[in-house]
């Protein structure tokens, strides 16, 4: 059937010389969509209590139902877009995100709602896992570093913009519009794609499936998120909690244990291992944690201090205006000779020392100025560590690569949230709130020498894009499904 094969692209956009950027773009839209909806609906929770007659414990789970699904499915549905097409699966995950948004926007009830929000975070597993591959395998590899920025880029204002977002459509058209706006956006996207993204090579085949490894990796990763948003106000039982971290580490374990004798594994850790993507992941985790970190803590501060939700609005804008610029012109101000470890390192000392220096009470254009610091080092940072990771996997397992650089996006934000929620509750029970945000920027601080640790440590160790293993010597290579003439 037509349906299920990845058109070609027409030749006046493929022999364009702005294809590539053509299908950046297209990609653009996912990346934005799919985080826009992750924190847009936090908004809508007072208007959902009325709705429903709900108490915040159950219309939370609106969120973090979503959250769950998308972060247990992006792994699966790389490895599912690096076998069947990563066009064709992209495409389809727009198609069922809309559809899904479309019926969140009619639900009748709370657990309707709940239940379409975890279909709408399947279609958006499908789209974020291709987001990162799409990028990689449409543009040369001299632009790749420069691509990714754009994406990354697109998914910061996402999820910036989502609470702005949110607030003006319940205000205006009601809480159903935060999902029905998906519906024109989706079909927009799905044509878009449709003739601007090229189609897949170097897929990987049919090499068995691993239902235990995604069970396994959809328990741990679930259970590890449920005790994380404990941290931050879930309200679970400490039992619950306790019940969800040893079946995080326990899951974890054995998932490293099958991983590694499992003929077809759904994660291959040796080469993972190898390829030094392990410590990458791990920056890549302890990037978003500080990324999201300032988001959740100075609306509190400015709180504290007498200031508005507007005030702490406009201060918030700035880092992540600070991010896209530094991810989108870091390429163009930083030398080229650079490494990516180098841009790592860098990126993740300055905001270590922005987020220290966010400790020192100032004004606040003296806040604005070091958010926007802060969100330009991992704006630096965040394309030169998804340049490692990606540059390292062969590229028949680019969408899995993808898939798991943003499943550590989506732990990496919700331990932000715990990490801030934490610092701020201990130190209320100190007897020192003032204490809580020095605590909260101590460990941002830390976290981002974490990364660039992490970032320094995995270093240049690419692998072939036939995956034949590491290579040894300098730039990547240019596989066949980067060069001129792709359809």
């Amino acid at each position: 059937m037509t349906l299920l094969r990845e058109p070609a692209r027409p030749a006046v956009i493929r022999r364009h010389p702005l294809a590539p950027w053509f299908a950046v773009g297209t990609v653009c839209f996912g990346a934005f969509m799919g985080q826009l909806d992750a924190s847009v609906v936090t908004v809508a929770f007072p208007a959902l209590q009325r709705q429903f007659a709900a108490g915040l414990a159950g219309v939370q789970w609106v969120s973090l139902g979503y959250l769950l699904a998308l972060v247990a499915l992006l792994v699966p549905a790389g490895r599912w877009s690096d076998r069947a097409g990563r066009k064709l699966c992209y495409l389809a995950g727009f198609v069922v995100f809309a559809a899904a948004s479309a019926a969140c926007g009619l639900a009748g009830s709370l657990p309707v709602l709940i239940g379409l929000r975890l279909v709408q975070a399947a279609g958006a597993a499908m789209l974020q896992a291709n987001s990162v591959a799409l990028v990689v395998t449409s543009v040369p590899a001299r632009q790749r570093r420069a691509a990714l920025g754009i994406q990354a880029a697109a998914q910061a204002v996402g999820l910036a913009a989502g609470p702005v977002t949110g607030g003006l459509l319940v205000a205006t058209a009601g809480w159903r519009w935060i999902f029905l706006i998906n519906v024109p956006v989706g079909l927009v996207a799905v044509a878009a794609g449709w003739y601007l993204l090229p189609r897949s090579r170097q897929l990987a085949g049919r090499r068995g499936n691993d239902p235990a490894g995604t069970v396994l990796l959809a328990v741990s990763a679930t259970a590890a998120m449920l005790a994380i948003s404990s941290l931050s106000g879930l309200g679970m039982p400490p039992a619950a909690v306790a019940g969800c971290a040893a079946a995080a580490v326990l899951a974890g374990a054995g998932l490293w244990r099958w991983e590694r004798r499992c003929a077809a594994p759904l994660l291959d850790l040796t080469a993972l291992s190898t390829a030094g993507i392990l410590p990458a992941l791990g920056g890549a985790l302890c990037a978003y944690l500080v990324l999201f970190g300032p988001l959740v803590l100075f609306p509190q501060v400015v709180a504290a201090g007498g200031g508005s939700a507007l005030t702490a609005g406009l201060l918030l804008t700035s880092l992540p205006a600070g991010f896209g610029l530094a991810a989108v012109a870091a390429d163009r101000l930083i030398p080229a000779r650079w490494p990516n470890s180098r841009r790592c390192a860098a990126g993740g000392v300055l905001a270590a020392c922005c987020a220290a220096a966010l400790a020192v009470p100032a004004p606040h254009a003296v806040s604005v100025v070091l958010l926007g610091l802060l969100g330009a080092g991992l704006g630096v940072y965040t394309p030169a560590n998804n340049a490692e990771i990606m540059t390292a996997l062969p590229s028949r397992d680019a969408a899995t690569g993808g898939g798991m650089v943003n499943m550590t996006r989506g732990i990496g934000t919700a331990l932000g949230v715990a990490v801030v929620t934490l610092g701020l509750h201990l130190g209320k029970r100190a007897g020192d709130p003032s204490a809580g945000p020095s605590l909260a920027l101590a460990a941002l601080s830390a976290a981002a020498l974490a990364a660039a640790w992490a970032g320094w440590r995995a270093g240049p160790r690419p692998c072939r894009p036939d995956g034949a293993g590491p290579r040894r010597t300098g730039s990547p290579e240019i596989g066949p499904n980067e060069r001129d003439g792709l359809r």
